[in-house]
């Protein structure tokens, strides 16, 4: 079982530099939620300066979005967060919570890569609302559920003694985050040996919550990024139920194995639709944005019956 279980969409690459209407060089690693009756992809873009900003485009269907005629978050200029965002603004991902939808991304600066948390209710207006992390963490995503009244999150922090493992944190105000616990580490000499990261926001599952991520495994030519999917306990999160022992994807398409950086399929977002399946997006080779289709269950399934322990 690989990466037949998702089906890629016949139309992909779905946005491209070419689609956006100010200059940008990239279109990748976006976040996608359903708000309303639109589809709402956030995107990182590169400019020619080499730093990132982060786009919005809309959709009906899913499929065949159109971009904004401007940014929806560039570096702050003034405030607590402009310090550590003069370097750009990278990687998000959308969670809906309550009335609220909250977006984490990497805030990037001389002083490292921290996670920065913005929310909004119309993807208009857009409120910052803390740093989240310290450096160096990546890839932060939100449970849509609170747990015993406290948010959840997954994050990838790094260390030379457990190198970029997946982790779990808490927080009653989405300011003060604790309580954090390791749930998932690399797998020696495996598709996902060298580090893994949370992609999308987990989905919840009659399974438990699944968690698509991304695994990169280090060859004589480069490193490769895959997704993969695990699974945590319903009630508790920081509980792993099982990982699936294989990928779900890699890169295969031409805009997936050349691009700014090659080899490479990243997700930060992902659409569970009322028939079952799921819309899955990634970055392809850092260049472009693609989506595909899988059926929750196969997903699940994956991680039930083909798994490996979690660490």
């Amino acid at each position: 079982m690989t990466d037949e279980l998702v089906r890629r969409y016949s139309g992909n690459p779905i946005l491209t530099k070419a689609d956006i209407p100010y200059p940008v060089e990239t279109v990748h690693n976006a976040a996608v939620v359903k708000h309303g009756d639109e589809y709402i992809m956030l995107f990182r873009s590169h400019l020619r300066t080499g730093r990132s900003i982060i786009g919005l485009a809309r959709s009906r269907d899913g499929f065949k979005f159109v971009a904004d005629p401007k940014p929806f978050v560039t570096p702050a200029r003034d405030g607590p967060f402009a310090e550590y965002e003069a370097f750009g603004v990278e990687d998000p991902r959308v969670t809906k919570v309550d009335d609220d939808y909250l977006i984490t991304y990497s805030a990037y600066s001389r002083n490292g890569v921290r996670i920065a948390l913005a929310k909004t209710s119309d993807f208009v207006q857009l409120e910052r609302v803390s740093l989240i992390t310290q450096a160096d963490y990546r890839n932060t995503v939100i449970f849509p559920e609170k747990f015993n009244g406290l948010y959840a999150r997954l994050d990838r922090p790094h260390s030379e003694i457990s190198p970029w493992s997946i982790w779990i944190t808490y927080s009653p105000d989405l300011v003060f985050w604790g309580e954090s616990q390791l749930v998932m580490k690399p797998e020696p000499y495996h598709w996902d040996e060298m580090k893994i990261g949370p992609g999308a926001p987990p989905i919840k599952t009659e399974g438990g919550w699944l968690s698509i991520y991304h695994g990169v495994f280090e060859t004589m030519d480069g490193s490769v990024y895959r997704l993969g999917v695990a699974l945590h306990a319903l009630t508790d999160p920081a509980k792993m139920i099982g990982v699936g022992d294989s990928w779900i994807l890699q890169p295969e398409a031409p805009w997936e194995v050349t691009g700014y950086v090659h080899n490479v399929v990243f997700t930060c977002g992902a659409v569970p639709e009322p028939d079952g399946t799921v819309k899955i997006y990634w970055g392809g080779a850092d260049t472009v944005m693609c989506v595909g289709e899988a059926n929750l269950t196969d997903l699940v399934d994956l991680c039930l019956q083909h798994a490996r322990p979690a660490k």
